[in-house]
């Protein structure tokens, strides 16, 4: 019992929390509540007043915390247990009626599967974990493999239960990991905007921006302001519970408090998602929310294991995307921009015209041959379209429009940056600038090299990018280690704590994988899963750097074109001595020796608080290249629990489950 708390306050303040939990089940997931929201409201005001005068009553799980919590310097990264795949996308009936062939060809089964349908929420993706029944740590979706820990943002949006439901079959389980979308909808969105124009701020360019935003605000109390909402749609990692369909999975998940979309169906034919697909389709406006298409999955979880999935997606499910939402606009210039390995693209600057809800001023033309196709003209009318409801594209030209002061387009001669000569080699529909010292190109490079996938440089950002090449203070990304606090420190709105806070921040880089280290070079035709590819099999920088075309090609999922590309960049003498001034400046990763000892095998780690020598995703990479695991949450099944800087309450999880917890000190000596 809290000091100095009655029993009969203590009483009153657990009754309290638990009405509000139950009212806001009955309030969001079964639309049926039982008060009004006056009533709701004094519940809410009364529990407030209680816990501000014995703040000892507070609890993580108190319906009061939807207000928000103190700011955070950064946000926490956390793993999935379960990867947060991509769907593969499907844009005609014939994309998805061989979705369906597949899926019996792999399975074995020539008769008719039974599938989920449910609208594809154009928001967030999330994962909330949950401990006997308590939410414990909410993460985004991150690159699938791992999200930023955004809890105290989470816990504000009042669909969000903070305690899952008892008292229904199956019982609570003792860990589960539960996957939802968060968005705004429409009329909530409209709102938002027009008190942000009224406070002279920028309005938000569509809902799902302001979502995104909203949930990657440092300060959670300004989450706690904006209209967020949640569907749930499925699980990652489920301890002690088993289903057999996903409609199955979706009912529990209602008992269990989450809110569950009303339109998905369950237990359908592919003809009668193809149906599902179409009533939507002509529904979507008429929606309180924006969908952008519909996801068909596979209903018997037991197919859906035996099916598996890619490194991207899994085999079990598609989108049906819908059809682009298209505009007409004009095109009123014609910009060639170049990319870091000197390819330049005309890119076409559009009077601004909202498609969807998305205003759209700029779209990519991707090469001559494709303006050239398209007989795209500045002056032209153009229909615009978001292709997958994304990526800006121009359809067509709308040529009975011209009236004769329409301008032919074509690729300049020269570098429209650097002056050099451009050249379009045989066989290829690039046009590239031959000058490896072109400014642009030099900026393209080294925010790709500093970029989160490659070096992962925190505060080194694209417009310091641009400042300091300009000022002739970096050449390359070698150059990046040559840089010194007071040299920063004297740049205009970079003051002495950002330049050492940058400097701080290239250290830690130093120590990265080798695939990382291998995407980050930027060769052409190597991608992160290329260089991981490549560092798993060559196992070090130097056996790569000196092996051939033919011995690149025997790598499983490097081609030829990749393998040359691979061969003629290392073959430049620039480029090794780049390399070799990225070495002596103290760049280094973990070599094959520490994945061959296996020292760590079968160990769970769960990584809590601010770690000074190691990032989170290093600390993660070294204990999986050890043979370990890194889970997001503490259960009786780990092994060791790593406490940082303010640790968080997996510290007291640990303490309460007697699991072993060692400091970053004591990390590296078992990685030693």
């Amino acid at each position: 019992m809290p000091e100095d708390v009655s029993p009969q306050i203590l009483k009153k303040a657990q009754e309290l929390r638990s009405t509000l939990h139950r009212h806001n089940y009955r309030y969001y997931v079964l639309d049926d509540p039982e008060i009004s929201d006056a009533e709701y409201d004094r519940l809410m005001q009364e529990l407030m007043r209680l816990e501000g005068k014995y703040p000892q009553l507070r609890q993580p799980d108190s319906p009061t915390v939807r207000v928000g919590a103190p700011p955070l310097e950064k946000f926490d990264s956390v793993a999935h247990s379960i990867p947060m795949l991509s769907l593969d996308n499907g844009f005609s009936d014939e994309d998805i009626l061989e979705f369906d062939r597949r899926v019996r060809r792999n399975i074995g089964e020539p008769n008719n599967i039974s599938y989920t349908a449910e609208p594809k929420m154009d928001g967030v993706a999330v994962e909330l974990i949950y401990e006997n029944g308590k939410l414990v740590t909410a993460a985004t979706r991150g690159d699938g493999q791992t999200g930023e820990v955004i809890t105290d943002n989470v816990k504000t949006i009042q669909a969000v239960p903070l305690v899952m439901q008892t008292g229904f079959a199956p019982p609570t389980p003792p860990l589960c990991e539960i996957r939802g979308e968060v968005f705004i909808g429409l009329e909530a969105f409209q709102r938002l905007n027009q008190e942000r124009i009224g406070q002279d701020l920028p309005p938000f360019a569509n809902p799902r921006n302001a979502a995104a935003g909203s949930l990657r605000q440092l300060d959670s109390k300004i989450t706690a302001t904006r209209p967020l909402e949640v569907f749930f749609y499925g699980v990652g990692l489920v301890e002690g519970a088993a289903f057999q369909t996903h409609g199955e999975l979706l009912a529990v998940l209602k008992r269990w408090g989450f809110r569950i979309n009303p339109l998905i169906r369950s237990g359908i034919s592919i003809k009668a998602a193809l149906d599902y697909y179409r009533e939507l389709s002509e529904k979507r406006h008429q929606l309180a929310y924006d969908i952008d298409g519909v996801v068909i999955k596979v209903d018997r979880i037991a197919l859906q294991q035996q099916l598996g999935a890619t490194s991207r997606s899994p085999r079990w499910a598609i989108a049906y995307k819908f059809k682009a939402i298209q505009e007409t606009t004009t095109i009123e210039a014609i910009e060639v921009q170049v990319g870091r390995t000197g390819v330049l693209t005309p890119v076409a600057h559009l009077r601004p015209i909202n498609v969807g809800g998305v205003r759209v001023s700029r779209a990519t033309l991707h090469n001559q041959d494709e303006v050239e196709k398209k007989d795209v003209r500045i002056g032209d009318h153009v229909l615009v379209q978001r292709a997958g409801d994304v990526i800006p594209e121009i359809v067509k030209v709308i040529a009975s429009k011209r009236d004769g002061s329409e301008t032919v387009f074509k690729m300049p001669a020269k570098c429209p940056v650097c002056d050099s000569k451009v050249i379009r080699m045989e066989g290829e529909s690039a046009t590239r600038c031959i000058n490896s010292s072109c400014s642009a190109q030099v900026k393209e490079r080294i925010k790709h090299f500093a970029s989160k996938s490659a070096f992962d440089i925190d505060g080194l950002g694209k417009k310091l990018v641009d400042r300091l090449v300009d000022k002739k203070l970096l050449s390359s990304f070698a150059d990046i280690f040559a840089l010194d606090e007071s040299l920063l420190s004297g740049l205009e709105r970079m003051g002495a704590k950002s330049a050492a806070n940058l400097i701080g921040a290239i250290e830690k880089a130093k120590t990265i994988d080798l695939s990382r280290f291998l995407y980050a070079l930027g060769i052409r035709h190597v991608g992160e899963h290329v260089a991981a590819l490549l560092a798993d099999h060559f196992k070090a920088l130097e056996p790569l750097m000196n092996c051939s075309p033919k011995e690149l090609e025997a790598v499983d999922g490097v081609g030829p074109i990749a393998a040359a590309s691979i061969t003629q960049y290392f073959e430049q003498r620039r480029n090794r001595h780049i390399i070799d001034q990225l070495l002596t400046s103290g760049v280094k990763w973990e070599t094959a020796a520490l994945k061959q000892t296996g020292k760590l095998d079968g160990r769970i780690f769960v990584l809590t608080g601010k770690l000074e020598e190691f990032t989170r995703s290093r600390a993660k990479s070294l204990i999986e290249a050890a043979g370990g695991s890194v889970s997001g949450s503490v259960s009786r099944k780990t092994d060791y629990v790593v406490a940082g800087d303010a640790p968080g309450s997996k510290l007291t999880k640990a303490k309460e489950l007697g699991v072993k917890v060692i400091d970053e000190a004591e990390l590296k000596g078992l990685l030693a």
